[in-house]
Formats: C-alpha cells, structure tokens, sequence
C-alpha cells in the first residue's frame, strides 16, 4: 500500500463511528516498515493531541495469588499444584500503599486472583483506609463478583475497575475459560458502569486460535464498550498450563494492536503493559511510541511478588520495591515524554468521578 492510502485509510479508521472489520485486518496485517512507521506515528499523534505528553503511572499491589478458576493460559489457575498461595494481611498491604503513596504515585490498584475466598467487608474496609488515609484514586482487579460486591466496593471508595475480557471472541473465549460464562463476563462489565466506576477491560495478543479477524472485533468491542481504559499484552505461555506448549504473541502485531485501539478508541488510557516488557528485551517505550499512556509499577513485596506468577519471566520481580519509579522516569525521558503524577481520570466525556 502507498502512504497516501495507507494515511486515507487510517484516517478513515479514526473518523469512522464504527470502523469496518476489513479495514482494521488490513492494517494489522502490515509489515513494512516505511508503513509500521505511518502507522505509528499515527497513532503517536493521536496519544499526544487527545491525551497529552504525560505518561501516568498505576501502581501494582497484587495482595493475593489465589484463583478459582482454571484459565489455560494464566500460572494462576487453579489446577496449578506447584504454585505457592498467599493472601496478604491487612497490614502488610496498608504498609505498601503507604510506601507507593510516598512515591508520588496518585492510583493503587489492588490486583488479586479471582479469589472467592476474598472477604468482601474486608477488602470494603480497606479501601475505607486507603481513601481516609491517602490521596489516592483505587483501582480494582479482582475479577467477577456479584452486583452487591460490587456496590459495598465503590460505596466504600473504590473508583475505578479492570476486568480483561482476553478475547470477545464467544467461541475463542469458552475454549480456554473452562465453567466460566462470555454472558456473565459482559454482565459484570455492565454493572460495573452502571455502578459508576472508571471501567477498564483488554486482551491478550496471541493466544491460541486467534487471528487477524478477531483482534479486530476486540477493538471494536473496546470501541462499542467506551472503556476508560484498556490493556492489551501479548500472550506469554506458562510452564503449568494447558497452554505450555504454545508459541509467545508476536511483538510487532502487540505494537500494531495497541497503535490501532489508540486510534479507534481515541483517549481511553493505554497501558504499556508489563507483558510487553517481559519478553525477549523491554519493548514497553516502544509501546509508549504507538499509543500507550501508561505505565504500571509494581509495588507488590517480598515475597509475595515472585509468587504472582501470571506468565514466567515477568519483569520487575527481582527489583526492590519502588526501583521502578527511577526506571519509569529514564523510560519517559528517553522517548522525550515525561511523567504525569496526577491520578490520571478517565477522559471519556462524563466519566471523571468528582470524588476521586
């Protein structure tokens, strides 16, 4: 493709109430370079016109590693004997927020396993700490609960809520969700927005049976969906999972993933995710180059932090607590971007809680 078509095309995309599945496929099929770079320079402009230079930071806490459910591709599941489980107690999670508020990071997500064995009042009533405590927005990540969970949570202060849907492909999805409902999935997206949380949701780049096609219908899903925020990493296969045996998601269509969600969705919040830095070499600035805007520091302490073993070699594991804040500022400054330490609310139109 000429880059006077290729530039008409994206264009096209970008304008577009609802873009065309042919026309995202083509573009995630490209592959040479002079078209990689219009691609991402592309979306580089949209980032920096609709969402600024800043790069926000989300700080990590993962409090707990157990799961009852038996996703092929996550080290979490449940069928995973080998793992060693841990629940952080109250003051050990408490401490650690305090270490990351002191750190100038202004968001705390509280990441877990979906854990059914999660005590609900007790996780209400830390998040009434955190917000009496510290000036900090709450994001949650600990899976499907029920609508009254949900409730108790943003009542108590939480504002904001991650839960990747991995692949809006129905069929793709109960191939590798075991007992889990696609139906259920979307209902839990849908209380959650109408809770009034910041909503979050993503993929993930490679996993087995996915093609072009599909990677298309999930960004238009994140488009039909309006989400606040969207993660998309590639597919990093887990030693003791059903899916050990299967190949990494490619780097380039990952990058190429994220340059045209940014494009579609506009100024939903994108993370350059931890995935994308865990592979063969740190490929997150790169992510921050083709539409990313964020990035997500892992406050989670020893020891527990080897214990959260989504996918193997996960970066930051070794590091101690709070080094990643010297390296997100190097990263910032080597791509001539800077670090935003503000909470960093939605941008979508009406979606920024007063309260936070």
């Amino acid at each position: 493709m000429n880059m006077s078509e290729l530039i008409k095309l994206l264009n096209k995309i970008y304008q577009a109430p609802l873009p065309e599945i042919k026309d995202l496929e083509q573009v995630l099929s490209l592959s040479a370079a002079q078209e990689l770079d219009v691609l991402f320079g592309f979306a580089d402009n949209v980032r920096k016109e609709l969402c600024g230079d800043g790069i926000l930071l989300r700080g990590i806490i993962e409090f707990s590693n157990f799961c009852d459910k038996e996703c092929f591709y996550c080290g979490l599941n449940k069928n995973n004997r080998k793992l060693s489980r841990y629940r952080m107690s109250r003051e050990e999670l408490l401490r650690s927020v305090e270490f990351l508020s002191s750190c100038n990071i202004k968001t705390v997500v509280l990441q877990s396993g979906e854990d059914q064995g999660l005590d609900v009042s007790w996780l209400s009533e830390i998040i009434q700490q955190i917000k009496s405590r510290f000036s900090l927005a709450i994001t949650l990540s600990v899976g499907e609960r029920s609508l009254d969970d949900y409730k108790l949570w943003r009542k108590a202060g939480a504002d904001r809520y991650l839960l990747k849907i991995e692949t809006s492909d129905e069929a793709l999805y109960a191939s590798m969700h075991p007992q889990m409902s696609f139906a259920q999935r979307l209902n839990c997206l849908d209380m959650l927005r109408q809770l009034g949380y910041q909503v979050g949701s993503g993929n993930i780049i490679g996993l087995p049976g996915q093609n072009l096609k599909t990677i298309a219908q999930d960004i238009l899903f994140f488009k039909q969906g309006n989400f606040d925020m969207i993660g998309i990493g590639p597919f990093i296969p887990h030693q003791d999972t059903p899916f050990a045996a299967e190949q990494k998601g490619q780097v380039l269509l990952t990058l190429k993933a994220v340059a045209l969600t940014r494009i579609v969705t506009r100024n939903a919040h994108l993370p350059a995710t931890t995935a994308l830095g865990s592979l063969d070499q740190d490929y997150r600035a790169q992510g921050l180059k083709c539409g990313a805007n964020v990035l997500m520091p892992n406050f989670t302490p020893e020891p527990y932090r080897k214990l959260y073993e989504i996918y193997p070699q996960k970066r930051c594991v070794s590091e101690p607590v709070g080094a990643c804040n010297f390296c997100m500022d190097e990263m910032a400054k080597s791509i001539n971007r800077s670090i935003d330490y503000s909470k960093g609310d939605s941008l979508k139109q009406g979606k920024a809680d007063v309260n936070v």
